[in-house]
C-alpha cells in the first residue's frame, strides 16, 4: 500500500499523457512517502495503453507506474476504478491535460497528512492557453476547471454547497467508501459527449453530506491545458448545457426524498427569475457575444433540468415496462445557435 496514488483518468489520450507524465517523473521532496501512478484507460480507441506500457518500461521503480483498463464510458466510472484499484488512503486525480508543478506530489501528502479530517481537497488550476480566450472570458472560465484562487488555505463553507473542481482532486479513500455510491446518477464526460458532466460535483456532495470537510489548499498548483476547440463557441454552449442539466441531480442530494417534491417548485421559480432578469438585463444591448450566451445557456438549462431527468426517468420506467413514450428531445434542444454567436 501507497501512502498516495496519482490516478491519471484518461479517454484518447495518447497524444497527451506523455507531457503529464514527465511532470509527474520530475517531483520534489517525494522520497520521504511512498506514492505511485495509475494511469485509467478510460474505453480508449487510440493508442493510450501503448503509450503507457511505453513509459513502464524505464520507469522509476521508488514509485512504480500502473495501468488499468475501463470498459465503461464516463468520468465517474474511470475515477470508481482508481478508488477499486488502490489501497492508498489518499488518491489525487489529474486528467492527462493537467500540468502539476513540480513540488505538487509532495504538497498532496502533506496537506492531507496535517489535515485528517479532510475528506477531499483541490488546489491552484492555473490555464494554459493554446489561444487566446474570449473577452470576458475569465467570468466563466471556472467552468473548465480553472481555480486562481488568492487565498491561503481555507475551508469551503459546508452550507453553500461549492466545492473545488475534479481537476487536481485530492480524496481520502475511506472517506469516499463510506458515503460515495457505487452507482453514480452522472456519468462525467463521456468520450466527446458532455450532456452527464457534474459527476465529481455529485461525488463531493455526498462527502459534505456525510460531515467532511472539503479544503482548498494553494500549495498544490497545475496548470490546465486548453485547446483551442474548448474556447470555440460551439464546445462552451454544449459545456454549460451539459452543467445546466447536471443541476437537478446534484442539488437534491442534500434533501431527504419526502423533501423534494416541496424543493424542486422553490427551485424551478427562482431559475425562472434569474433566467427573466439576466435577458431583461441584456436584452437591451442584443449582444451575442460567448460569456453572455454561455451564462444564459446555464441558466435555461438549470431551469429545465428537472423536466429533463424527469422525461429520463420516465423513459427508463418505460422501457421496463415495455412500453414506448414519445421523446421530449425536441422541448430541450439548443435554443442558440453555435454560429451566431461571435
Amino acid at each position: 500500500m501507497f501512502d498516495v496514488t496519482i490516478a491519471i483518468c484518461t479517454y484518447n489520450g495518447a497524444a497527451r499523457l506523455p507531457k503529464v507524465l514527465q511532470c509527474l517523473r520530475s517531483q520534489r521532496h517525494s522520497h520521504t512517502f511512498s506514492w505511485s501512478v495509475l494511469v485509467v484507460d478510460n474505453n480508449s480507441t487510440d493508442a493510450t495503453a501503448e503509450v503507457a506500457q511505453h513509459y513502464q518500461v524505464d520507469w522509476p521503480q521508488t514509485y512504480p507506474l500502473f495501468y488499468v483498463f475501463e470498459p465503461r464510458q464516463g468520468l465517474a466510472f474511470a475515477r470508481r476504478c482508481a478508488i477499486e484499484q488502490t489501497q492508498s488512503p489518499l488518491i489525487a486525480f489529474l486528467d492527462d491535460d493537467n500540468w502539476p508543478d513540480p513540488d505538487w506530489v509532495a504538497a498532496v501528502h502533506a496537506f492531507g497528512s496535517r489535515h485528517p479530517q479532510v475528506g477531499a481537497y483541490g488546489g491552484q488550476i492555473l490555464p494554459h492557453y493554446e489561444v487566446p480566450p474570449p473577452t470576458g472570458f475569465d467570468q466563466i472560465a471556472a467552468c473548465l476547471a480553472v481555480n486562481e484562487q488568492r487565498l491561503g488555505p481555507h475551508r469551503y463553507s459546508p452550507h453553500q454547497w461549492r466545492f473545488p473542481a475534479g481537476a487536481g482532486l485530492v480524496v481520502r479513500r475511506q472517506a469516499w467508501l463510506d458515503t460515495v455510491p457505487d452507482q453514480p446518477r452522472l456519468k462525467g464526460v463521456c468520450g466527446s459527449a458532455l450532456t452527464s458532466k457534474g459527476e465529481d460535483l455529485e461525488s463531493l456532495s455526498y462527502l459534505n453530506l456525510a460531515g467532511w470537510e472539503i479544503w482548498h489548499n494553494p500549495a498544490m498548483q497545475i496548470e490546465h491545458f486548453i485547446p483551442r476547440h474548448r474556447l470555440e463557441p460551439e464546445y462552451l454552449i454544449r459545456l454549460f448545457r451539459g452543467i445546466g442539466l447536471s443541476r437537478y441531480p446534484t442539488r437534491m442530494i442534500r434533501f431527504r426524498a419526502w423533501q423534494r417534491p416541496l424543493v424542486i417548485p422553490l427551485y424551478v421559480l427562482n431559475d425562472l427569475r434569474k433566467l427573466l432578469a439576466y435577458r431583461l438585463s441584456h436584452q437591451a444591448s442584443g449582444s451575442q457575444d460567448t460569456v453572455l450566451v454561455c451564462q444564459q445557456t446555464l441558466l435555461f438549462y438549470s431551469l429545465i433540468s428537472p423536466f429533463y431527468h424527469g422525461q429520463q426517468a420516465l423513459q427508463r420506467a418505460a422501457q421496463l415496462l415495455g412500453l414506448k413514450l414519445g421523446s421530449l428531445k425536441r422541448l430541450i434542444a439548443p435554443t442558440i445557435s453555435p454560429e451566431t454567436v461571435r
